[in-house]
């Protein structure tokens, strides 16, 4: 499966990407990586994979159309099969999310539905929940609404703050994303409605 990656970053959850594939347990072939910060260390982490790499600064661009227009046609070039969003801090369009003829995935850091968006780790501290987590689920038209492939809890302390927190979350993150995109290229993953099943015996 042909899988490209965008983030915006330092790219941890691409690293923990390239190192299970580097093992042999993600049957996957990464085409491109692309950002929107020339300084992303996301960009030095795929260069060192020998990963192609593109920057797409909206500077760049007269408009934001402009520059998905340009990720959308690079993917073509790419035939990517699969887009992994990694820290990509740019909501994508409801036109690019129709245009791309691929699944797109994402890792959000809460228990979706609950605390959707941005700062999701100092949302559930100010809430005062006892369980968070991380979510693996498909990319649809809505904020972090998309159909969910895997989850994992994490515990919340007393003492936790914000930066405690998003270090716990990140650990599970490493663990989840790439079983989910294991999952995914190895077609365990069948999608029904809202519903994501897992054949994990088949």
């Amino acid at each position: 499966m042909k899988v490209a990656v965008l983030a915006s970053g330092r790219g941890s959850n691409l690293q923990s990407l390239i190192d299970q594939w580097r093992r042999g347990s993600l049957p996957v072939v990464f085409v491109g990586v692309g950002s929107d910060n020339i300084n992303a260390q996301a960009l030095e982490r795929a260069e060192n994979a020998k990963i192609p790499t593109r920057v797409f600064l909206i500077e760049s661009y007269e408009d934001k159309q402009s520059q998905e227009n340009d990720i959308l046609n690079w993917f073509e070039e790419l035939e990517v099969e699969l887009l992994v969003l990694a820290g990509y801090m740019r909501v994508l369009s409801k036109k690019f999310i129709r245009q791309a003829n691929y699944p797109i995935v994402n890792i959000h850091p809460s228990l979706l539905p609950s605390f959707p968006g941005l700062n999701a780790q100092k949302q559930a501290l100010d809430y005062g929940v006892k369980i968070s987590g991380c979510t693996v689920h498909f990319v649809d038209e809505g904020m972090d609404t998309g159909p969910i492939i895997l989850q994992q809890a994490v515990q919340l302390y007393e003492e936790d703050d914000v930066a405690a927190l998003v270090d716990r979350i990140l650990k599970v993150e490493h663990q989840i994303y790439p079983e989910a995109i294991r999952l995914i290229a190895t077609g365990k993953v069948k999608r029904q409605g809202r519903k994501v099943i897992i054949q994990r015996h088949s």
